[in-house]
């Protein structure tokens, strides 16, 4: 686990955690869509994610958005998997980038400042491997025809794909 303290929302600290081979998301998820207050965190499909500054970026955008007071979904942890998405539609987006009953490796994030009860919390409760978040990890674990297809990207350099598709979340909705 890793607390991340992003530029300006410095009192709004992450909680990160990247999980490899997940052996119960259909739980995980079931305990997200049951609304239990426990499991309100936002856990992403590693699958569809580029890199630590993309889903820094989705995480940066939730939160602004909440301070804002233009929040479009219940928690700042949807409105992080919300933030990821390149267009409006909140059930596809949940699709596309929130942990599914067959998702295999997941980046848990929480914004919250009591880590070591996070940690514990996830440890207790994710059955995977925890490892370090970082670029080469997810690069490792990315579906390139998933990212192609969810962010309508076809760029031969991951550098301008994941230009494109930070600005692209970056004006959602502006």
């Amino acid at each position: 686990m890793e607390t991340i303290l992003l530029p300006h929302l410095g009192q709004y600290p992450l909680q990160v955690g990247l999980f490899l081979d997940v052996q119960n998301a259909r739980y995980l998820r079931q305990q997200l869509l049951d609304g239990n207050t426990e499991f309100e965190y936002a856990f992403l499909d590693a699958a569809v994610l580029l890199s630590r500054e993309h889903v820094l970026a989705a995480c940066f955008r939730a939160i602004n958005d909440i301070l804002q007071g233009r929040m479009k979904s219940k928690n700042v942890h949807s409105e992080i998997v919300f933030s990821l998405s390149p267009n409006n539609n909140i059930s596809e987006c949940f699709r596309r980038f929130g942990v599914g009953e067959t998702t295999k490796n997941i980046v848990a994030i929480k914004v919250d400042n009591n880590a070591s009860q996070i940690q514990e919390h996830l440890q207790n409760h994710v059955q995977g491997q925890i490892v370090p978040f970082t670029d080469e990890t997810l690069a490792s674990l990315r579906d390139e025809a998933r990212v192609r297809k969810a962010y309508k990207v076809d760029s031969s350099s991951n550098e301008e794909a994941e230009a494109f598709i930070i600005g692209s979340m970056a004006l959602k909705g502006s």
